[in-house]
Order: C-alpha cells, then structure tokens, then sequence
C-alpha cells in the first residue's frame, strides 16, 4: 500500500492558519495605531470656538443579528462663516438637541467635537 503524498487538509491548514491568524493581527494593529495617531494629532490641535451653523445630521446604523444588538452613530455637519464645512460626530444627546439651521458658536479640537451653543435669536 502506497501512501498519499498530495496535500491534505491538514497541511492546508497549517499553511493556512498562520496567515489568517497574522493577516487579522496586522488589521487589529493597524486600526489601533491609526485611532492612536487621530488621538494624538487631535491633541496637538488648538481648541476652537467659531461661528458656524448646522447645515446636516445623519446617522449611521450598524444592524445586529438576532442576537446581536445594533448600534448607531450620530453625525453633525456644520458650516463656518468662510463657507467651509466639517462633520463631526456628535453623542446621541447633542444630536438630538441639534436643529438644521441652528446658527451659534462651535466648539472643537482638529476632528473631535466638544459643543455647540446656540444663539439666541431676537423674536
């Protein structure tokens, strides 16, 4: 009797596992580090307060499974005075108290929001 000497699944797997196992390792590592470099530029960053006005909201929803649950985030375009725009993303509660057409001072440091004030309107 003869032995097999073609591949078989267990070899596949030996070759396989390891680069999956490296090629999600890298992923996971890559995406820390970038959240780490936005985290730290973001705190070299002057804290601003502009005049801007609300001009968007959105969300983003991420649907679970039957049993996973879904998650949303909240977004906030604003417009400065020079006609530049930015969205930020904002906690469900400032989302919330954000109107289109809200004009008011902006608060933020490179992409992290901190506030909004709104200006009151004379009626």
């Amino acid at each position: 009797m003869e032995v097999n000497q073609g591949l078989d699944m267990f070899t596949i797997m030996e070759f396989i596992f390891p680069v999956f196992f490296i090629l999600i390792a890298g992923i996971i590592l890559f995406i820390i580090l970038r959240g780490v470099k936005e985290w730290s530029n973001n705190n070299k960053q002057p804290r601003l307060n502009v005049y801007a006005t609300v001009i968007g909201k959105r969300t983003s929803v991420s649907r679970g499974g039957e049993d996973h649950s879904s998650s949303t985030w909240y977004y906030a375009t604003f417009q400065f005075e020079s006609g530049d725009r930015t969205e930020f993303a904002v906690s469900g509660r400032d989302f919330g108290l954000l109107a289109e057409g809200d004009v008011g001072e902006l608060v933020f440091q490179g992409t992290r929001y901190h506030g909004f004030t709104r200006k009151q309107t004379g009626a």
